[in-house]
């Protein structure tokens, strides 16, 4: 990958996506979250069909991902932003910030300016500071791995 390829975002619903789109999206998840993370866990959990899905994509790769959720499917006050992830291949060149900013816009968009709540991996919590989260409640252990609540 070159230093800073241009990211091109689709967003699409469940129904919109391709067969090939479904397929690379739920394979960079197992990628990051099952592999890499060694976190072992049912990604289809029944929220993707109601959710729209958010792809970045560099040179026709999926590199970066989120699930924007709308309220009452995660959270019954709160829309929410799931299953972030970038790829190993861009990891340190800015795109995390880029999907997150283009996640908040979208979420704007598609949910009319909602009050968004995530679950955070605790060493993240200063990235998601510095794009408006602030923290609630106590750390907790998801699936081994420490969170925090963050609300914007």
């Amino acid at each position: 990958m070159e230093d800073s390829p241009a990211t091109v975002f689709k967003c699409l619903t469940f129904y919109e996506l391709e067969l090939d789109q479904l397929y690379e999206l739920m394979a960079l998840r197992q990628a990051v979250f099952v592999v890499e993370q060694n976190c072992p866990y049912l990604d289809a959990d029944g929220k993707d069909q109601a959710s729209w899905h958010l792809l970045g994509y560099q040179h026709n790769v999926l590199v970066a991902y989120t699930r924007l959720i709308p309220v009452g499917l995660s959270y019954a006050e709160y829309a929410s932003i799931g299953r972030v992830i970038t790829s190993a291949l861009v990891r340190g060149t800015g795109i995390g910030r880029k999907l997150m900013e283009e996640s908040l816009a979208r979420m704007e968009t598609l949910f009319d300016h909602p009050v968004i709540k995530i679950s955070a991996q605790s060493y993240l919590i200063d990235f998601y500071g510095s794009l408006g989260f602030k923290p609630v409640g106590d750390p907790y252990l998801e699936d081994g791995i420490p969170h925090i609540a963050m609300i914007r």
